[in-house]
């Protein structure tokens, strides 16, 4: 997320961190390296000169040359021109009317209709709502079954009427069914073209109409950079939308829809997708997304994320284990699983301060895992249950089982070992410490 903006700024930065005393020269440098980083990831020129110049005003403002420490304050300055740049604080959804109606827009390819599961997984899941997907989008080959399917997965309700193809009508017939049906957000998801045009124009302002919606959310692709910003704009003079939201950002994204769409429609954006799961949406902080940037990481989501999956009742059985020393290849896999849940292996990591350079150029994904659970699914019960039985020629039948060597195999025990020591030092920390020491071990991709 971010890798080429992050790795510029930071060798912006390079020219006057660590120096006692810095001019204005090297301030004058260091603003056009970070100009020069944003315009790279596609930041809109005006934002970018705006933003550079809001920085040099507060770095005069709060004397940087005369600090002790310059290239901190300068770091810091940046940091937070960045969060308001990026909308300065989190914005969440506005649902007031009984149904509420969420509207989405945005071109072709964007990701609507995934969005739309998302959303409706999200409003579901951490919001007690009962929604109902509408299947607008009467264009796109499959769209309808594609909708059809993600409400089948997450398990919420969905209108879809194959035989009608004007979408107001299903609008009206799709509003009127979350009334009888008792649902009390409805999600409506529309269709989009490869470009701006007047005909989707005209069809997305009409449903607007129609359903007046509590929200309507720009949905863009943040891997467009520049262009999606300039769409924005289109559909924002149009709809007077209340939010966006950027998907694919566990691409190769540059960074420049992020930056500069703020500025540009003055709207904030609420949520990011970070992945193909059901799963893969969070709540956008700018302040967070800020620190990401500068490589600082995201310990805050990090936890969120973690809390989310930790169940109390088996902490406790957990907890009872390591008190025991019971702790066993079962329990690991358990906590495999959590981790697993809580996202993209290498999003995670890029959230532990520092660790985000260091993961640049590493293939880590959840994948990295099947060689761990390989192994263990080669042990007998007896063994998972008590891996002291785990001498030489029980680690060879393991090894020719799973197909991994025998190498990797101690490499694992060693591991296991490490944690559970771990975990009875710092009892009930379930996921989170396991993912510590995956870190310390040099995380799963060091089985390949």
């Amino acid at each position: 997320m971010f890798e080429n903006l992050s790795e510029k700024l930071e060798g912006a930065f390079k020219r006057i961190k660590g120096q006692g005393k810095i001019n204005e020269i090297n301030v004058a440098e260091t603003l056009k390296d970070i100009r020069r980083a944003l315009l790279d990831a596609d930041v809109n020129f005006k934002t970018a000169k705006a933003f550079t110049n809001a920085v040099k005003e507060k770095a005069v403002g709060q004397e940087v040359l005369n600090s002790l420490q310059p290239g901190q304050l300068m770091v810091k300055i940046v940091r937070d021109e960045l969060a308001l740049l990026m909308g300065g604080q989190s914005v969440g959804l506005e649902l007031q009317q009984k149904p509420s109606v969420v509207l989405m827009a945005g071109l072709q390819g964007s990701g609507k209709t995934t969005f739309s599961g998302k959303l409706a997984n999200y409003l579901k899941t951490k919001k007690a709502k009962k929604p109902l997907l509408v299947a607008c989008d009467v264009y796109r080959p499959a769209a309808i079954e594609q909708l059809s399917i993600l409400a089948a997965q997450i398990g919420v309700d969905v209108y879809a009427n194959t035989e009608e193809k004007n979408p107001l009508i299903i609008t009206k017939e799709g509003l009127g069914q979350a009334k009888t049906n008792g649902n009390d957000v409805v999600i409506i998801d529309t269709a989009g073209r490869l470009a701006v045009d007047q005909e989707l124009m005209d069809e997305i302002k009409a449903i607007h109409d129609e359903a007046r919606p509590d929200e309507t959310l720009f949905v863009v692709d943040s891997m467009t950079g520049q262009d999606a910003v300039n769409t924005a704009k289109a559909f924002h003079d149009l709809l007077n939308f209340d939010g966006v939201v950027l998907t694919k950002l566990d691409g190769d994204t540059r960074g420049g829809a992020a930056l500069s769409i703020k500025s540009v429609v003055d709207k904030p954006i609420k949520f990011i997708g970070t992945g193909e799961k059901m799963e893969a949406l969070d709540v956008f902080h700018p302040d967070r997304m800020a620190d990401r940037i500068l490589g600082m990481g995201d310990v805050v989501s990090l936890v969120e994320r973690a809390q989310e999956q930790f169940d109390e009742e088996q902490a406790r059985k957990l907890q009872k284990k390591i008190a025991k020393n019971k702790f066993g290849f079962d329990d690991f896999l358990s906590q495999i699983q959590q981790i697993k849940k809580m996202g993209n292996m290498k999003d995670l990591m890029g959230m532990i301060p520092g660790m985000g350079k260091m993961t640049k150029d590493l293939d880590v994904d959840n994948d990295s895992f099947k060689h761990i659970e390989a192994i263990i699914h080669s042990m007998t019960p007896k063994e998972r249950s008590n891996p002291s039985l785990l001498n030489s020629s029980r680690k060879k039948r393991i090894a020719k089982g799973s197909g991994r060597s025998i190498q990797e195999v101690n490499q694992l025990l060693k591991q296991f070992t490490q944690m559970s020591k771990m975990m009875k030092m710092m009892q009930g920390g379930g996921a989170r410490n396991m993912m510590r020491m995956m870190q310390q071990q040099g995380g799963p991709g060091r089985m390949s």
